[in-house]
């Protein structure tokens, strides 16, 4: 068990944020990256579609002996619940509970902003628990679907023109609102948090849904005494669809030098 991998799902690339914490955080964790960039973006579907997909991603992954499943998209972990996977047979992490977690320990005024992809902002989900957690909480949120074209794009420059005047305008409301947290929802957001943090301020405190998730990932490790042992030896992209895209925009989210070479998969193989 503890030598089995550890497997990390998104709609595309946005989970590589997630991937790149754990590549940190669980030094020794063997790791299945998964990308279903054939039916990206997953922002726009239904909850009955969503639901699917993830059935197919946490399928794919569990035919690879992975031991856990973290869905390190802010959409699925917004609109599927475990109990809404059939078959599932490992621990299963998504991005919402460890970053509300660390949202509610950070605010001070109790007023949290949200960004994330249309359809995680509709459903509602950070916003219904956060305010479990604390019903004084109060909360803004705004759905932000140019952001992830522009990080997929590469224009994630500090001084990017483009991005800092359409960040601008999605955070206008929720800096107007005097949130002192602000939870970046999609995992694609953190690569442009230098840009979110000028806009808001140095006063707010970005909370991070990939090392959020990360972090959850390394402590269920440690509880159910799973961690492996020995050096990683393996790290696997696999994607749905144009390999050689994900692996230029791997660059971006992993980092030069991080040598992802992406297999193209049938998510039903």
């Amino acid at each position: 068990m503890r030598d089995r991998p550890i497997g990390v799902f998104d709609s595309g690339v946005g989970g590589l944020t997630c991937a790149k914490e754990l590549l940190k955080l669980v030094p020794n964790e063997n790791i299945i990256y998964l990308g279903d960039t054939e039916r990206v973006p997953y922002g726009i579907k239904s909850k009955e579609t969503l639901c699917q997909y993830t059935n197919d991603d946490v399928d794919f992954l569990q035919r690879r002996g992975v031991k856990l499943i973290v869905a390190a998209c802010g959409t699925v972990s917004s609109n599927v619940s475990a109990s809404q996977i059939t078959n599932l047979s490992v621990p299963f992490i998504d991005v919402i509970a460890p970053t509300i977690s660390a949202a509610v320990k950070a605010t001070k005024n109790k007023r949290i902003g949200i960004i994330g992809t249309p359809a995680t902002i509709k459903s509602g989900s950070f916003n219904t628990r956060l305010k479990m957690f604390d019903k004084d909480i109060q909360t803004i949120s705004n759905g932000c679907p140019q952001l992830v074209t522009l990080v997929q794009e590469g224009y994630i420059e500090e001084d990017n023109f483009i991005t800092n005047n359409v960040c601008k305008e999605y955070l206008a409301p929720i800096k107007a609102f005097g949130v002192d947290t602000l939870i970046l929802g999609c995992t694609h957001f953190p690569i442009i948090s230098k840009i979110i943090q000028n806009i808001m301020g140095e006063d707010v405190t970005l909370i991070d849904a990939g090392y959020s998730a990360a972090m959850e990932v390394k402590n269920v490790l440690r509880k159910l005494d799973i961690e492996r042992l020995s050096p990683r030896d393996k790290v696997e992209y696999y994607v749905t669809s144009q390999p050689e895209e994900f692996n230029r925009v791997a660059n971006i989210f992993l980092g030069e030098g991080c040598d992802a070479k992406a297999i193209l998969a049938d998510i039903k193989d």
